[in-house]
């Protein structure tokens, strides 16, 4: 269940919100959405990759955080954030909030707003970080919400024309992964696209071009790089066997 609120400084002034992750708060999950503008941090930790959305057969971004169902291998209760790495994928970092758009009264134009959803298991009134100053302002917690939401938001208004060219220029390739874990169970991860490397590397300068000043040749080797990280994870899964 959800029940999304818009965020004000006089009904939310005590709620606050638990920043660890866990298990308990909806964070042991394999993969997860992620958003073009953060594709820089995320291949310094986790695998980038693309998968096609059921219904409208669209390209959407993710990350790879486990390597069976309802695993997330970052979670370590021995961090203080609970989290093993320097990077959280904002979907999970937003907590439970989300961008929500209001009209003024007399305007054509949809402001974004701040909502919160108050049944997520991470909203509290006892414990975590407050939202709001005791004056009223905003806390440097509620500020960095925002920075995440702007991540979110802005990514969300590039990926279909970061795809696009990806597909113009034939770079999309489907992926499949098999492995063998330390206890000898052989594993398989299908379904996923990535960035077609040798494509990628024999652009001509004129498209290189276009992708370079569009914003996402980087991305694309952003991609391409974050692949070595499938070893990181199955590195962490054969040190959880071991235990």
């Amino acid at each position: 269940m959800t029940k999304h609120m818009m965020l004000n400084n006089v009904y939310h002034k005590d709620t606050k919100v638990i920043t660890h992750y866990a298990a308990q708060y909806g964070d042991a999950q394999a993969s997860v959405l992620a958003f073009p503008s953060e594709f820089i941090e995320l291949q310094k930790h986790y695998p980038i990759f693309f998968r096609r959305d059921g219904e409208s057969d669209n390209y959407q971004c993710s990350v790879l955080l486990g390597l069976e169902k309802n695993e997330n291998l970052f979670l370590d209760a021995s961090y203080p954030s609970g989290w093993k790495a320097d990077y959280v994928p904002a979907i999970l970092n937003k907590g439970p909030f989300l961008i929500g758009f209001q009209q003024p009264e007399h305007s054509e134009d949809n402001n974004a707003v701040i909502h919160i959803d108050m049944d997520h298991p991470k909203v509290s009134e006892s414990e975590g970080q407050p939202l709001f100053l005791s004056h009223g302002g905003n806390s440097p917690y509620l500020n960095h919400i925002s920075s995440c939401l702007t991540v979110i938001d802005s990514g969300l208004e590039i990926q279909s024309d970061m795809f696009k060219q990806f597909l113009t220029l034939n770079l999309i390739e489907p992926v499949n992964i098999e492995f063998e874990l330390s206890n000898g169970e052989k594993r398989r991860l299908s379904g996923n696209y990535t960035i077609h490397e040798e494509k990628l590397a024999a652009l001509s300068a004129s498209e290189l071009h276009t992708l370079n000043k569009s914003g996402y040749l980087q991305l694309a080797f952003a991609v391409v790089a974050s692949m070595t990280n499938v070893r990181k994870l199955i590195n962490l899964k054969n040190l959880q066997l071991s235990q």
